[in-house]
Order: C-alpha cells, then sequence, then structure tokens
C-alpha cells in the first residue's frame, strides 16, 4: 500500500539518524486520519535510559502534541519489543506496522506476543499487526 510506504520510509530515514548518533537504528511515526502526530528515533544511548525506544518517544511526542494517539497507527522499522508493545496497547494504538522481526524480544513474533495477546483484560482488543513488505 503506497501510504504504508510513505511512512515506512520516514521511519528509515529516522532509524539512519539515530545510528548516526550511535544508537539501534530505529525510527517510529504515528499517524492518525493521514496526519503525523508525533515521530521520533532511538535515543536509549544517549538519554542512558533503556527506556527511551523510538517507538516510546513517537508515543510520548503524539500524546504531548495531540493529548492522545488512541486509533492512531505506529510505524516502525523494526518489531517493537516487549516494552514497547505495553505502551502501544496502554495508549490503544489500532494498528502496527513494521518491516522486520526483532527475534526472541518481539512483542508479535516471540513466545511473548504482549502486542497481540487476546488474553489481558486490562486492555482493550489488540492493534491490527501487518508485516509491511515493500514489494506487497
Amino acid at each position: 500500500m503506497k501510504e504504508h510506504a510513505v511512512y515506512m520510509q520516514r521511519c528509515l530515514e529516522l532509524a539512519a539518524m539515530a545510528a548516526a548518533e550511535g544508537e539501534s537504528p530505529v525510527g517510529s511515526v504515528i499517524v492518525k486520519e493521514g496526519r503525523v502526530l508525533g515521530e521520533a528515533f532511538e535515543k536509549s544511548r544517549q538519554l542512558k535510559d533503556i527506556t527511551r525506544h523510538a517507538e516510546v518517544l513517537a508515543i510520548m511526542n503524539a500524546v504531548e502534541e495531540h493529548g492522545s494517539c488512541e486509533g492512531a497507527v505506529l510505524y516502525t522499522n523494526a518489531e517493537p519489543c516487549i516494552l514497547c508493545s505495553y505502551v502501544i496497547r496502554h495508549h490503544k494504538i489500532a494498528a502496527v506496522v513494521f518491516s522486520q522481526y526483532s527475534g526472541e524480544l518481539g512483542g508479535a513474533g516471540s513466545r511473548y506476543p504482549i502486542l497481540t495477546a487476546e488474553d489481558i483484560n486490562a486492555w482493550s482488543k489488540p492493534p491490527q499487526v501487518i508485516v509491511y513488505n515493500e514489494n506487497s
């Protein structure tokens, strides 16, 4: 889908900025109704805070600027980890689009699927997960 391509390209630009600063190359963008609500790149090393992942910072940016990101789509170039998945679920993100799985700590593809679990009563329905492939 062309819309996904535009936002995934921005994620890659943000990821390159993170890499240039010695961070893990991850960038995230929050979009709702065609409008970018927030964006960020990884800053865990720079800020000496393991919670400063791109997804968390993008959500914080969206909430700070717009009060909420409920119902939005989160784009990121890497599968959100378990930590980020908790934050995504808490803020009621409607969909998550990513381009590569993160392995054993991924929030969707690991044995701890916090992002997609339907049996956590404290949260509403899990977000739609879309694995983006530029050829699809």
